[in-house]
């Protein structure tokens, strides 16, 4: 994996405080990045002093053309990188917000407790897995799967305040915690933030889909996207990483880093 700009700003001042410069394109080794190397190149900015503020970052991936998908599901155009960075950015989270239709789709499963990760989140007061987060209008979900019957930590279910009463008895009868997060019978972003960051979950993690991922860039609570561009080509009528309707003006982010490795290219992109 190679650096192909400073990891941070203070990564490149602190090479100048040293006497050196940042790394040039291309300077780094190619090599795989050890698993604290890439978390560290990911951590989550340092909270302000007081309450923390919570903070909700995207992983998405996305072919040369744009789609976000072939035939329905996000593996065959991922790579062993980006699972690793995946991995990485759910060890370091407090929990994984997912919409209800991605997981249906990629068949989702709980998180499972990473040996390497142990003693980081510890420390840093996270429990030993981070918990998953649905985002369901319906609550159309099958309670028998492991995601429900088998985590180590409850999963959340957001949904509003209309919500089917026995949809969601039947949520809290299968050990998931259900969270109000809207008036009717939808999510609010913000209210979501604000539910989870209750519940002392301020490290915010979203894998999509695409459908949750656009309504979060409208609702302004998305503060960062790490996008792997994948270097494959799929045409077919895939959806984007972020679908619904249109911002009034487009979202500008900075780039905070990229990576590379076999033609693949992790980038981290933070609202200014």
């Amino acid at each position: 994996m190679r650096r192909l700009f400073p990891v941070t700003e203070e990564t490149a001042a602190q090479a100048r405080a040293d006497g050196g410069a940042p790394a040039a394109p291309g300077a780094a080794a190619d090599r795989e990045w050890d698993l604290a190397e890439l978390a560290a190149a990911y951590a989550y900015p340092d909270p302000a002093p007081g309450a923390p503020r919570p903070w909700l970052r995207a992983n998405m991936v996305s072919s040369l053309d744009g789609a976000a998908q072939h035939e329905g599901h996000s593996k065959p155009i991922s790579s062993a990188a980006d699972m690793r960075i995946f991995g990485t950015l759910r060890a370091l989270a407090d929990v994984v917000l997912v919409g209800a239709e991605t997981v249906r789709q990629e068949g989702y499963r709980p998180a499972r407790v990473r040996a390497e990760f142990a003693g980081a989140r510890a420390a840093a007061g996270q429990a030993p897995v981070p918990a998953i987060a649905i985002v369901s209008a319906s609550l159309d979900l099958d309670f028998t799967l492991p995601l429900f019957t088998s985590p180590l930590v409850p999963t959340l279910i957001l949904t509003g305040a209309a919500a089917a009463p026995d949809r969601v008895a039947a949520a809290e009868k299968a050990g998931a915690r259900v969270l109000v997060a809207g008036e009717g019978m939808g999510v609010e972003p913000a209210r979501a933030v604000e539910a989870l960051a209750g519940l002392g979950h301020t490290r915010l993690l979203t894998e999509g889909g695409p459908r949750l991922l656009g309504q979060l860039i409208a609702a302004e609570v998305l503060d960062e996207l790490c996008l792997t561009v994948s270097p494959t080509l799929t045409a077919g009528g895939a959806q984007r990483i972020s679908g619904g309707p249109s911002v009034a003006v487009p979202h500008r982010f900075e780039l905070v880093s990229l990576l590379e490795e076999d033609g693949f290219l992790f980038g981290r992109y933070r609202r200014p």
